[in-house]
């Protein structure tokens, strides 16, 4: 599924069942050190992933240690991106000469939990994910929006090196194509190079729904300088009888939860 969304230079490893027997790396042993066995589990599966995609690229598998909130940390001369959910582990990497940025995401193919898409989503997404529940019933779209967005946060960190809200992306989901597309609506920072729009596909199978995006190139267009500024980028919570809470990762891992919790890395 996942390598159908990507091109050919990229690496895309996928599981549904977590690989039993394999050794972390000391230096990724001690990240997980007192972990339950459930996270346990899905860090070390992800870095098997990845250990294949390093495999096919022709290079010695080597540990991927979380840095700063979480980001994976990938040798420079890689670009790459890893994702989990319940019965789904993947990741995808290639040379940062093919591809200058990757971002991908897996997420449970069901609605996302009550008032969360009104904290995630700017007003013309919304006004689309009614329109696509309505004319093409299927995917959970509120929850593959949601992923679209997991996956340009994902894409737009190691390139910048700045946090991304949620409201400083406009993504515009096509169901014919199974494709969507992304304005940046964030500044163009202080050299003026940030990304102002990235592509990006999807897929929908089995109960997961996953995104990919695959940056070889910066498209330069004019940025849209009134982005509206609805929601804060670092913890936002929707009370709906219980707390729900959307907390995101400067690796760009966001957890949808209906109880808070602190950021999870990959």
């Amino acid at each position: 599924m996942l390598a159908s969304l990507l091109p050919p230079e990229v690496a895309a490893v996928e599981v549904r069942t977590d690989p039993l027997g394999i050794a972390l790396f000391p230096e990724e042993e001690e990240c997980v050190r007192d972990a339950v066995p459930k996270r346990r589990a899905e860090f070390t599966a992800v870095r098997w992933c990845a250990r294949v995609a390093m495999t096919r690229l022709g290079l010695p598998p080597a540990p991927v240690v979380p840095g700063r909130r979480g980001a994976p940390g990938w040798d420079p001369s890689l670009a790459g991106s890893m994702t989990h959910c319940a019965g789904y582990r993947a990741a995808a990497l290639a040379h940062r000469a093919d591809v200058a940025s990757l971002g991908i995401d897996a997420e449970p193919d069901e609605p996302l939990p009550e008032g969360i898409l009104q904290v995630i989503a700017l007003e013309p997404e919304r006004r689309q994910v009614a329109g696509l529940l309505r004319s093409h019933p299927g995917p959970a779209w509120d929850r593959l929006l949601f992923s679209a967005k997991e996956s340009v946060f994902k894409t737009w960190y190691p390139l910048t090196g700045r946090e991304l809200g949620f409201e400083e992306a406009l993504i515009t989901l096509d169901a014919e194509r199974r494709s969507f597309h992304v304005r940046l609506l964030a500044d163009e920072g202080p050299a003026g190079d940030a990304p102002r729009v990235f592509s990006g596909r999807w897929a929908a199978e089995r109960g997961v729904l996953v995104t990919a995006i695959a940056h070889t190139a910066d498209v330069l267009v004019p940025a849209c300088r009134e982005a509206p500024r609805a929601v804060t980028t670092e913890s936002l919570c929707v009370p709906t009888g219980k707390e729900c809470q959307v907390q995101r990762s400067s690796s760009g891992r966001q957890s949808v939860t209906a109880e808070v919790r602190p950021p999870r890395s990959i």
